[in-house]
């Protein structure tokens, strides 16, 4: 049966014991509170999405995320695929509709419609001098906030699997995404992790929302948010970094596959979380590439990944 074509990522589902300790990376990590119940915390960034990032109160778990349906009829189409819960009211902060798939690895996705926006919050930034325009910020001197980044929106999500094959094909069938770059190891047919966009046609949209690569274990590695320029990224990670609470993970670099200026950090249960700025943007005339794994997750500049970075699998 035919899938949806999403949109975009919506936000990410996670579980996590102590919603007072969640709240406080997260909002040292750049997001606001959108809303806060009993029992979950709603987060989110300067953009107009009501919320990016949502956690529910128990044991630290990774649920799923949530996609952006692009009207109203797609919910139909996707009430109609196997498994799917059919439409319901989203009874939570935010409101909506959606519908519930479970991917492979047994994670929950949702297909999501109709929820609220809110005014964007405003962020001045200062124009950036370069060698192209060596006067766009002329009589002016550039100084930095410092504090968190400014989180704008989620980006992408990245899951292990143990079949690389078998989830991107569910991902790629059910929501529409298309491959921008398959990585693979020796054989091309060896495929060991998949970077797939939406596909929002002639529109240009991020070089991937989603990524998946291959691990025994099945589980989340990070989500991504994007910041508003590169000198947020540097910015957010040095108050990160002078707070002494959280891990840091991988970064400052940017990446061969997506060129994004990157940097990762761990929430207090281990789960990373990336910021980023000046990502690719594709189309669909774009098409999609077959990569050797030296190329992967190659830095162009910047240190590789670490070996804890590769082996982070939160279930």
């Amino acid at each position: 049966m035919q899938g949806v074509k999403v949109r975009d990522i919506a936000f990410g589902r996670l579980q996590s014991p102590d919603l007072d300790v969640m709240e406080e990376f997260l909002t040292n990590f750049g997001m606001v509170r959108a809303a806060r119940t009993q029992d979950a915390l709603y987060m989110r960034g300067t953009g107009p999405a009501h919320h990016i990032h949502v956690t529910h109160k128990g044991p630290p778990k990774f649920i799923g995320v949530a996609w952006y349906a692009p009207n109203e009829e797609a919910l139909d189409v996707a009430a109609r695929l196997s498994g799917s819960s059919g439409i319901e009211n989203l009874d939570e902060p935010g409101g909506g509709r959606r519908v519930r798939l479970t991917e492979p690895n047994g994670y929950q996705i949702e297909i999501v419609y109709g929820m609220e926006t809110v005014p964007p919050i405003l962020v001045k930034f200062q124009e950036v001098n370069t060698g192209a325009e060596p006067v766009k910020r002329a009589g002016e001197v550039m100084r930095l906030k410092k504090g968190p980044s400014r989180v704008k929106r989620i980006a992408h999500a990245v899951i292990a699997s143990p079949d690389v094959p078998g989830t991107t094909k569910w991902f790629r069938e059910n929501l529409g995404l298309i491959r921008s770059d398959d990585v693979y190891a020796g054989s091309q047919e060896n495929i060991l992790g998949t970077f797939s966009r939406a596909d929002c046609g002639d529109d240009y949209v991020d070089h991937h929302a989603f990524f998946c690569f291959m691990h025994d274990h099945p589980g989340l590695n990070h989500l991504s948010f994007e910041v508003h320029d590169i000198d947020d990224v540097i910015v957010g990670h040095e108050y990160l970094k002078r707070t002494g609470k959280y891990e840091h993970l991988w970064g400052v670099g940017r990446h061969l596959l997506g060129s994004q200026v990157y940097d990762y950090w761990a929430d207090p249960w281990g789960r990373g979380h990336e910021h980023w700025a000046d990502s690719d943007r594709l189309n669909v005339k774009n098409g999609g590439n077959l990569v050797p794994i030296e190329d992967g997750l190659a830095s162009q500049w910047g240190d590789q990944p670490p070996e804890k970075f590769m082996k982070l699998v939160s279930p």
